[in-house]
C-alpha cells in the first residue's frame, strides 16, 4: 500500500465498502499515516475536497453498518481515526469541508471552538457543490460517487446538475420552484437567495429570477449504499 497515495486509498476504502470487502488494512493505513504526511498530501482545496468527501462517505457507512452507531450520535462521535487523530463526521463536513462553519447558523457564523488542527486541514474557500457530494444515508441525500483530484471540478458539476435536476419541482403557472432543504440549511454557502438563482442559471441554464423559492421536506428514511450506478 506504500505505492498508493492517500487519495487512492480513500477511493479504495469506499470501493471496498461498496463491494462488502474487508476494510481493516485500509483503515489501519489511514489511522497511522503521520499527520505531517496528511498535510503534505493535501496541499490545496482540490486535494482536500477529493480526499475528505470520499472519507466522509466511506465512514458514514462504516459507522452505520459496521459499528451500528445511531443516527443521533453518528455525526458527533469522534471515532474516525485519520493520521493519528480522531475526527467526527461533523469535523469533516462542517470543520474541514465548510471551513469551520457553525453547524446551525445557516453558514453565517464560524465555530469559535474549532481546533488548530481542523483549521489547518480546512479548505480555504467553501465550495457549495460539496453539499451535492456528501451522503448521510437518507433518501434525500445525493448518491455516492468516487471523487478524484484530476476530475474533481467536472465531477462536482455533474453531481450538482444531477441533484438539481432530480430534486427540483417547477410550477410554471404559479412561478414557484421547490428545491432541496439543503439550500435552506446552508443558505450562506450557496450565496443566499441570489446565489441560489445564480446556481440554477450556471448549472442548469435555468432562469428562475421570477420564481418564488420554496423548500421541499427532507426525506430522512434510511437509504444506505446509494452509489452512483
Amino acid at each position: 500500500m506504500k505505492n498508493f497515495s492517500l487519495h487512492q486509498i480513500s477511493e479504495q476504502l469506499l470501493l471496498a465498502i461498496k463491494k462488502d470487502e474487508d476494510t481493516t488494512k485500509l483503515k489501519l493505513h489511514l489511522s497511522f499515516t503521520p499527520i505531517t504526511q496528511l498535510i503534505e498530501n493535501l496541499k490545496n482545496d482540490t486535494d482536500k475536497k477529493a480526499f475528505w468527501i470520499n472519507i466522509y462517505n466511506a465512514y458514514f457507512l462504516i459507522l452505520r453498518k459496521e459499528l451500528h452507531i445511531e443516527k443521533n450520535k453518528i455525526y458527533t462521535e469522534k471515532i474516525i481515526k485519520i493520521a493519528e487523530n480522531y475526527f467526527s463526521l461533523d469535523d469533516i463536513e462542517h470543520g474541514i469541508l465548510r471551513k469551520y462553519r457553525y453547524k446551525y447558523s445557516l453558514g453565517f457564523l464560524a465555530n469559535f471552538f474549532t481546533s488548530r488542527l481542523i483549521k489547518k486541514l480546512a479548505v480555504h474557500e467553501i465550495d457549495y457543490r460539496v453539499h451535492f457530494a456528501l451522503n448521510c444515508g437518507a433518501k434525500s441525500c445525493p448518491p455516492i460517487a468516487f471523487y478524484k483530484q484530476k476530475e474533481l471540478d467536472k465531477q462536482l458539476d455533474l453531481a450538482t446538475q444531477s441533484f438539481l435536476e432530480n430534486e427540483t419541482q417547477y410550477d410554471e403557472d404559479q412561478k414557484e420552484i421547490k428545491i432541496s432543504m439543503l439550500f435552506k440549511w446552508y443558505l450562506k454557502d450557496f450565496g443566499n437567495f441570489r446565489g441560489i438563482r445564480n446556481i440554477y442559471n450556471t448549472q442548469l441554464n435555468k432562469n428562475i429570477s421570477e420564481y418564488s423559492i420554496k423548500f421541499s421536506p427532507y426525506i430522512w428514511e434510511e437509504d444506505l449504499n446509494n452509489f452512483v450506478s
